[in-house]
């Protein structure tokens, strides 16, 4: 680990010089990613400008009757707090399918969205890794790459992106509140993490010099149907070979709205709006469900050792809906 200042800050505004004023300087808080990749220094900076001490850990009901997520809320608060257990199950159990509870004591909402991947070429330093030095190619793609991407890869890069609690704020259509030295702006959560494209070292699209103030969720949690079904190599403490968020809304049987987030397969939450379109005014049965599945994995693409996710996709995509709507799926 590379030797590094560090600072402490109580106020936003102070945080927000602090990073714009040194180049090499990354916020700190939970460090459950961060403190990693300086470890194996895929991250060298210079400061570390510690922000746990600011006033953003609250959980609020917003005047519009959503949940205000402050960016320092602990996942572990987040899981267990009454109003997402209530509202918004969907989120607390796609939090509590992800690390182990050490690490949720400590991993903050806003931490969660910037994890970085979990690609092994990315962490070594003799693969060759445009994430992390851009230009030098993507190892994985002739490697081995069973729990890489499927969907909205690139020639540059297939690696996937890591976050259980992503996928289901993607499904709930969150809304990400951000500051930083031109002021406050917010993003829709399809809009705050990128695809690889021809830049994969650019994960997001927070500014450099930009802090998470909070994730809002709108009022309607999808209590009565959802379901977050993860897939994964073993049975806990293990990131997601394919993952589904569904939440759905019925009406006499029918499917009047639905939503479905994928992880696991791609280097972002993957939604397919004109999937989901598909599904409304369908019988909420497995037919309309395998039609979706074959829709949102059409255009997937397996690089050798992950072929089988394309399948394992489509079976969990049908299982989610199922669980949402409160059937048994047919084997």
């Amino acid at each position: 680990m590379n030797s590094f200042a560090y600072t402490r800050v109580t106020e936003v505004a102070e945080a927000i010089e602090a990073i714009s004023s040194d180049p090499s300087a990354r916020f700190i808080a939970g460090g459950t990613n961060l403190l990693d990749l300086m470890k194996e220094r895929v991250e060298q900076p210079g400061q570390l400008v510690d922000i746990t001490h600011l006033p953003l850990a609250e959980i609020e009901v917003t005047a519009h009757g959503g949940l205000r997520l402050g960016a320092l809320a602990t996942n572990t608060e987040v899981a267990y707090h009454t109003l997402v257990e209530r509202r918004y199950p969907l989120l607390s159990k796609a939090i509590l399918a992800g690390a182990s509870a050490q690490l949720r004591n400590m991993a903050s909402v806003g931490g969660n969205l910037l994890q970085r991947t979990r690609c092994m070429y990315f962490y070594d330093w003799a693969a060759r890794c445009n994430k992390r030095a851009p230009g030098t190619g993507c190892s994985a793609i002739e490697g081995v790459n069973r729990a890489h991407a499927i969907l909205g890869t690139s020639e540059h890069c297939i690696a996937t992106h890591p976050s259980d609690m992503c996928v289901a704020l993607a499904a709930l259509d969150a809304l990400v509140l951000v500051t930083g030295p031109r002021g406050e702006r917010s993003i829709p959560f399809g809009d705050f993490h990128r695809l690889p494209g021809n830049t994969p070292e650019i994960d997001t699209a927070l500014g450099r010099e930009e802090l998470i103030l909070a994730v809002e969720l709108p009022s309607d949690g999808f209590a009565a149907h959802h379901a977050y079904v993860k897939l994964r190599e073993r049975a806990s403490y293990a990131f997601a070979l394919v993952s589904v968020a569904v939440a759905l809304r019925l009406e006499e049987g029918s499917i009047a709205e639905a939503r479905i987030a994928l992880g696991g397969v791609a280097h972002k939450p993957w939604r397919d709006r004109q999937v989901e379109a598909l599904l409304r005014e369908r019988p909420a049965i497995q037919e309309s469900y395998r039609n979706a599945a074959e829709s949102m994995l059409h255009d997937a693409r397996g690089f050798g050792h992950n072929d089988f996710k394309i399948e394992l996709a489509k079976r969990a995509i049908v299982r989610a809906l199922a669980q949402a709507a409160g059937a048994e799926v047919s084997r």
